[in-house]
């Protein structure tokens, strides 16, 4: 018989947080703050603009474009909170900020403009928002349609689409008297060397929020050399809050809802590829039920947008770039910055001083943030198999559809409004392309069955085990425990 081992010390147990996925994990309440104002510096100058921009066109006064703001702000902290806490089947539980779509600005202008106004145009928001609501199912179950080959092609579209935004804030805004200015360019570069120099060679805290490092540092040296004002912080009121219907009951017209859904289709177009970048990011992939939650607290803030003066709303592709480059990966980090949006909405001062940061101060870091999101679509493509040529047609073609409308603003004015609301987002144009071409390349031409899935996770399952080799130009990929492919390390 054999002499029996002696037991030797018992194995540790696990900490508190060894199961608990960084996604999930709480931060310090110093850091939570630190990165929290972080992600809303880098989505304010969005967040504010579609106010401006559909009240300007609209020859609202002064008093009302405050208020539209003040309206945004506070529903943008909801939304975000939605986004990121979640309760029951709403929300995706990711990093996601939340903001005002880009994608419904020409249709409101329009509907507000040619005699409905403001009230038509909430009554078109609701809709729109339940529209979302009820299609959302529909939408989670179509992504099998989304295998690295599209997500990483609409990645790298939603980080190239954005660098238009960060060019102009480095110019010193759009519309700005001094555009271009070599002032404004030299204040963006430094600003631009501060986060690189941070993220290089600061403490791991600080170089996590090199930009926020960055901004302060620029806001600091902007100050003295008269890139801004800080006049309107003493205009501003101390406290305002949105009430229910300020500009009057929502009037429903056929021709405004008909528009407007159309904006719903490509704000959950848009969502999916955000939330699926920030899955890929962040190391929790997407699945069906989620992206159902997620794009559900979409629907449910445009209609509170529609109820609270404010306008349809959407994941913020700037914020998916702040993730990647700052690799904090903690929901409860945004739904700190989706708080101090509601204080921003409650408390105008602070949204005024907040928004005297000058454009080209954020145009530096935005340089950072959106190349991020860019980069991350190329490394998601690497294990795509690109050496296949009907894949790369595939990532060609709907990058350059995806790029035309960036570069041409005005190649479709044209045509009809519905087919500009779908192809001015250079992100929806250049998704649906995606999608398309791979059913078009990938399944159709194979013979039916379920949509070919491109790269590492095609051998998954029980053929893994006798898959043939990897197609020429695929790059090797590690797993991950959970069984994901592997992400950045985040």
């Amino acid at each position: 018989m054999p002499t029996p081992v002696p037991a030797g010390p018992p194995a540790p147990s696990p900490s508190p947080s060894a199961n608990v996925h960084p996604v999930d994990e709480v931060p310090p309440v110093r850091h939570l703050a630190a990165f929290g104002l972080q992600h809303v510096l880098a989505m304010y100058a969005g967040a504010v603009a579609v106010p401006l921009i559909v009240g300007g066109a609209m020859g609202l006064p002064a008093a009302d474009l405050a208020y539209l703001i003040t309206a945004d702000l506070l529903v943008c902290g909801i939304a975000t909170l939605i986004q990121c806490i979640g309760f029951w089947r709403f929300g995706v539980r990711l990093p996601i900020m939340q903001g005002c779509t880009f994608a419904a600005v020409s249709p409101m202008v329009m509907i507000g403009t040619t005699g409905g106004g403001l009230p038509a145009i909430y009554g078109a928001v609701i809709v729109a928002g339940l529209a979302i609501l009820l299609l959302a199912p529909v939408f989670g179950k179509l992504l099998r349609f989304f295998p690295p080959l599209v997500t990483g092609t609409v990645i790298l579209i939603i980080g190239l689409s954005l660098m238009p935004v960060a060019g102009n804030w480095a110019a010193g805004g759009q519309g700005s008297e001094d555009f271009g200015a070599p002032g404004n360019l030299a204040l963006a570069g430094f600003v631009l060397l501060v986060v690189l120099g941070v993220q290089r060679f600061a403490p791991p805290f600080l170089s996590r929020i090199a930009v926020l490092v960055g901004i302060v540092v620029g806001l600091v040296v902007a100050v003295p050399l008269g890139f801004t004002d800080f006049g309107g912080v003493a205009d501003a009121a101390w406290v305002g809050v949105s009430t229910p219907f300020h500009f009057g009951a929502p009037v429903f017209e056929v021709s405004a809802i008909v528009s407007m859904l159309v904006v719903a289709l490509v704000i959950m177009t848009e969502t999916t590829g955000d939330l699926i970048a920030v899955g890929e990011l962040t190391g929790r992939k997407v699945e069906p039920r989620a992206l159902a939650d997620g794009l559900r607290a979409d629907g449910l803030s445009t209609v509170l947008g529609g109820v609270f003066n404010t306008f349809p709303y959407t994941a913020y592709a700037q914020n998916v770039g702040l993730v990647g480059m700052t690799r904090v990966r903690s929901r409860w980090v945004v739904a700190a910055a989706g708080g101090l949006l509601v204080l921003l909405g409650l408390l105008p001062k602070l949204g005024a001083l907040v928004a005297a940061i000058p454009a080209p101060v954020l145009g530096g870091a935005g340089l950072v943030m959106f190349g991020t999101v860019a980069a991350s679509g190329l490394r998601t493509l690497v294990g795509a198999g690109l050496g296949d040529g009907h894949n790369l047609t595939v990532v060609a073609v709907s990058l350059a559809v995806g790029m035309l409308p960036v570069g041409v603003p005005t190649v479709y004015d044209a045509f009809p409004d519905w087919f500009q609301t779908v192809m001015h987002s250079g992100i929806s144009a250049g998704c649906l392309t995606a999608v398309l071409l791979n059913l078009v390349f990938n399944h159709f031409a194979r013979g039916g069955g379920s949509p070919s899935v491109s790269g590492p996770e095609a051998a998954s399952g029980p053929e893994a085990a006798s898959a043939p080799e990897k197609a020429p130009g695929a790059a090797p990929t590690a797993a991950r425990p959970d069984g994901a492919a592997a992400g950045p390390t985040v």
